[in-house]
């Protein structure tokens, strides 16, 4: 017979209250149970005494007759002191799926096709305004002449 220390779910619909149990692996969640251990209220706020009750004393003897806690249990005797619990790390947790990723590729793809369109357009544009800019060029010079001859004619009179 192997032991569980686990939660058995009761209360009402939609208003869920968990006692947590010591009982055989093999029994249904919500079937027999050797001992009730403590209770779980998820409706009470996280810094609330009552959301997670424990009987310490019985637990930690349920433990050392060899009954394995659940992981969401051990989360609980872990804050309770009971019980360490390692930190578990999984790496892929934060990463996207497969579909996401098939998205990605081809937002990018349409990214880089609007960049190729939108320089071909620019380089369209300045192949059409390069003789444009070259007659404003020739133009320049000597619409500068002048400024500058009237300039140097104004500080001639102020001298």
């Amino acid at each position: 017979m192997s032991l569980k220390i686990r939660l058995a779910r009761g209360g009402a619909k939609k208003r869920p209250y968990y006692r947590i149990v010591v009982t055989d692996s093999r029994n249904p969640r919500d079937g027999k149970f050797i001992e009730k251990v403590g209770s779980y209220n998820p409706l009470l706020p996280k810094d609330s005494d009552q959301r997670v009750t424990l009987l310490a004393e019985r637990v930690t003897y349920w433990l050392g007759q060899g009954a394995q806690p659940t992981d969401r249990v051990h989360r609980f005797l872990d804050v309770a002191g009971i019980l360490k619990r390692e930190a578990q790390n999984n790496p892929n947790k934060g990463k996207p799926g497969q579909k996401a990723l098939d998205r990605i590729e081809e937002k990018k793809e349409k990214e880089e096709a609007a960049a190729a369109a939108a320089a071909e357009a620019a380089a369209e544009a300045t192949a059409a305004e390069a003789p444009a800019e070259e007659v404003v060029a020739e133009e320049a010079p000597a619409e500068e002449a002048p400024a500058e001859e009237a300039a140097a004619e104004e500080e001639a009179k102020s001298e």
